[in-house]
């Protein structure tokens, strides 16, 4: 992932923990999340002369890679404690 594209990911991420909150997920339509997330892919579309649309496909993209990355992380560090490392030597 770009330095570019993290920067983009937090400033969006940042701006929904202020509007979003507290809010459970699973009970708020996906179209409000949006919706309240919109002034700031607003604001990202109009700086970077980009369609709103085209400014939601972009953090969709790029919130699937960070979660993509953070899941192989997850799977590595887990395949080390299986093949037991980090493991006492008690335990091996």
């Amino acid at each position: 992932m770009t330095d570019e594209n993290r920067a983009l990911l937090k400033r969006i991420n940042d701006f929904a923990e202020k509007v979003l909150g507290d809010i459970d997920p699973q009970k708020v339509p996906v179209s409000a999340q949006l919706e309240a997330l919109r002034p700031v892919f607003q604001e990202i579309a109009d700086e970077r002369k980009m369609s709103l649309e085209d400014v939601f496909i972009l953090y969709m993209d790029i919130q699937s890679e960070a979660s993509s990355a953070t899941e192989a992380k997850l799977r590595d560090e887990l395949k080390d404690l299986n093949e037991g490392e980090g493991m006492p030597i008690l335990f091996r």
